[in-house]
């Protein structure tokens, strides 16, 4: 360690006052610069994912407005009740992350915590409500071999359903961090985004597909 020479003797060397605050500046900058970045790549990401739904949507609406029926009259009618009860679970889900988002904010780790949980539930609910619609659905015969309308049905909610799951291991990793105090915000505001982006689009499905 380097030494300096006192009136008191040999002490330890002390940075001027000047070098801690500008390196304590940088580190600052660095880390906002750091924090842009991952914004601004969750926004690209987002912007990608979400152009990926349109093209689908907009090839599920050409599809349709070219046959003769829809749903063919072969084939069996989507529910609505079931969904409808999924879209309050998704939409709920989003309301408890933003409460979380504040209770970080405010520096409450363990409410944070508690709110994440919650908001995964409700994301597992969803799931479950979905494995419960195509569960009856198959029974009921609407296969995805049966012809475009099935095959429609099951590669969007499917695709959905999968960006669901990997929201759902964020939000209990994320939880599991606030319980032990370690939650950052930026971690937890870049995958509210996300969240909050999965539950749009599902009510843009559930309003194309199911009700329309």
């Amino acid at each position: 360690m380097p030494i300096a020479l006192g009136d008191h003797g040999v002490g330890p060397a002390q940075s001027p006052p000047g070098v801690l605050r500008s390196l304590a500046d940088y580190r600052g900058r660095d880390r906002e610069r750091q924090e842009i970045t991952a914004r601004v790549g969750m926004l690209v990401f987002l912007g990608s994912w979400i152009m990926l739904f349109a093209a689908l949507f907009f090839v599920y609406g050409s599809v349709r407005s070219r046959a003769p029926a829809w749903p063919p009259p072969d084939q069996p009618r989507l529910p609505v009740l079931l969904p409808g009860v999924n879209t309050g679970a998704m939409a709920a889900s989003s309301a408890a992350l933003a409460v979380a988002q504040r209770a970080l904010q405010a520096g409450r780790h363990r409410a944070c915590g508690a709110w994440l949980a919650l908001a995964a539930f409700l994301g597992a609910t969803f799931l479950s409500l979905q494995l419960a619609v195509w569960s009856g659905l198959w029974r009921a015969g609407l296969r995805p071999s049966g012809g475009t309308y099935p095959s429609a049905f099951y590669g969007l909610t499917a695709l959905h359903a999968l960006h669901v799951v990997v929201g759902l291991v964020a939000l209990g990793m994320l939880a599991a961090r606030a319980r032990a105090g370690r939650a950052e915000q930026l971690g937890v505001d870049l995958w509210a985004w996300y969240w909050h982006a999965v539950g749009a689009v599902w009510l843009v499905l559930y309003t194309t597909v199911y009700l329309v």
